[in-house]
């Protein structure tokens, strides 16, 4: 018995084949765009995730070979806090508003007003890239939108619906939405009264792993799969991320260097700080909730360094030495899409600081791996004020590739960091995982193989500490300069 992963990500799809014993078999992806038509947003056109799906499928399917007809059941993880919203027919009524579109900020103040009680139930400060203050957007500057949507889904739900023709949702990507009363794990009546929305409007709600549905006959035919491919619920990419390394039993956590950043902490119930912009969620698996920091550039911000430099992120990497600080370098504030925790601010900005006439690119290409990671350790301070951070982290994300940043990362934050084999497919990895627990295999809770662990080398941590101190204090004048700016 076989399953499929599927990891629909903001830049592209991931998919998997796992075995029942655990091995991964083969895998494939493909990639998008984000559109960005305005300063502040952020979106995608829900049709090209199931475009990538379809061609990442195929992919596979040559990749599997002979396991390919042994598959039994699939899952899709996904980005979290989506909007995407269907008329009374199932249509898309817009394009989706992301995760990191800032342009509901306003809407958040608004709705913690109108309901004081919002972080207690959500466990969550209201923040922009959560997905109920994007329908409050909606309603003000949309209202026909609005008044024609009967569902609203997250992105990986719409794919779901798109496979097994079902509207389902799990808690861990439902505790996004803020809409959710997190420590019932149940959609919450009174946040949704406090949005203007009502509970059919909501999609179904399940445990990660619960089987919602079959694949259609289209996908079957399409994909020349068995018929009867049960669809798990799934859930959202960093709690499946989590569950493909095993970060399930609470006091266990993980780092995950993907297009935004995460440090999550697997725990036995809802342990909040939403004032310091810490996110705290249900878990994919019942009785199980985790915190999160998260930063909103993390493998972007190289990404974004690199096109500036016509360069593929190995041939920067390259030019670095793990270990080496930089002590001349300038500094890096990577909020290129403002920042969640701990500042709680979508309208935080980038900059470099500090340069002279003796910088070069490759002290600049460092300053980017250093900025994210400070920005690491302002999580890691954040989650600490709520409780323990464990000594050893695992690491996934396609950032994780990197022992350069790995190693000033395990610097920086002063834990052991350890790189699974197949960490850049963990959500992936997680989905098939949670696929075979819904068919009763028990894997969930299994770590894979260490690759490679990073030890903190204690002679660097003066050095970084006092950059980080300085990055720290820059923070404040360049929001306040930003503001100055648009004012």
């Amino acid at each position: 018995m076989n399953t499929i992963g599927i990891d629909l990500g903001t830049s592209s799809v991931k998919a998997v084949v796992l075995s029942e014993n655990g091995e991964l078999i083969a895998e494939a992806g493909a990639s998008f765009d984000v559109s960005r038509p305005h300063p502040l947003w952020s979106e995608q056109t829900p049709s090209t995730w199931l475009a990538a799906t379809d061609h990442a499928m195929n992919q596979l399917r040559e990749r599997a070979g002979s396991a390919w007809q042994q598959i039994t059941a699939l899952a899709v993880a996904g980005q979290m806090h989506g909007a995407t919203l269907l008329d009374a027919a199932g249509t898309v009524l817009r394009p989706c508003i992301l995760w990191n579109d800032g342009r509901s900020q306003a809407q958040c103040a608004a709705l913690e007003a109108r309901e004081p009680r919002t972080r207690q139930i959500t466990a969550n400060q209201a923040m922009a890239g959560f997905t109920a203050p994007k329908l409050m957007w909606v309603k003000e500057h949309e209202p026909e939108v609005f008044e024609k949507t009967a569902k609203v889904l997250l992105p990986k739900d719409w794919l779901v619906y798109q496979l097994a023709g079902v509207m389902s949702s799990d808690c861990s990507d439902a505790s996004g939405t803020l809409w959710l009363d997190v420590a019932r794990r149940a959609w919450s009546d009174t946040m949704l009264r406090a949005t203007g929305m009502r509970a059919e409007q909501m999609p179904e709600l399940h445990e990660g792993c619960d089987e919602v549905g079959t694949l259609l006959p289209r996908w079957t035919r399409q994909w020349q799969l068995p018929a009867g491919i049960a669809v798990t619920a799934g859930a959202g990419d960093n709690a499946a991320g989590a569950v493909g390394v095993g970060v399930t039993v609470p006091g266990t956590g993980f780092v995950s260097l993907g297009t935004s950043g995460v440090v999550f902490v697997a725990t036995d119930g809802p342990k909040p700080n939403p004032d310091r912009g810490v996110h705290t969620f249900c878990h994919a698996l019942p009785g199980v909730w985790h915190q999160m920091a998260v930063m909103l550039s993390a493998s972007s911000a190289l990404s974004w360094w690199c096109g500036i430099n016509d360069s593929a992120p190995e041939a920067l990497l390259k030019t670095l030495q793990p270990g080496a600080v930089r002590r001349d370098a300038p500094l890096f504030l990577p909020y290129l899409s403002g920042e969640r925790t701990p500042h709680s601010d979508p309208r935080a900005q980038a900059g470099f600081i500090g340069m002279t006439h003796t910088t070069d690119r490759n002290d600049m290409s460092y300053a980017v791996l250093e900025g994210v990671a400070f920005s690491f350790a302002d999580g890691v301070a954040a989650l600490r004020e709520a409780g323990p951070v464990p000594e050893r982290l695992l690491a996934i994300g396609g950032g994780a590739r990197s022992d350069v940043w790995l190693q000033l990362m395990t610097d920086t934050l002063g834990v052991t960091i350890d790189r699974p084999s197949g960490a850049e497919v963990g959500p992936a990895l997680g989905a098939a995982r949670l696929a075979l627990r819904g068919r009763g295999v028990q894997l969930t809770d299994a770590t894979p193989p260490i690759a490679r662990s990073f030890i903190p080398d204690a002679s660097n941590a003066a050095a970084l500490a006092e950059r980080l101190n300085r990055f720290r204090r820059a923070y404040v004048p360049l929001r306040q300069l930003a503001t100055e700016e648009k004012s």
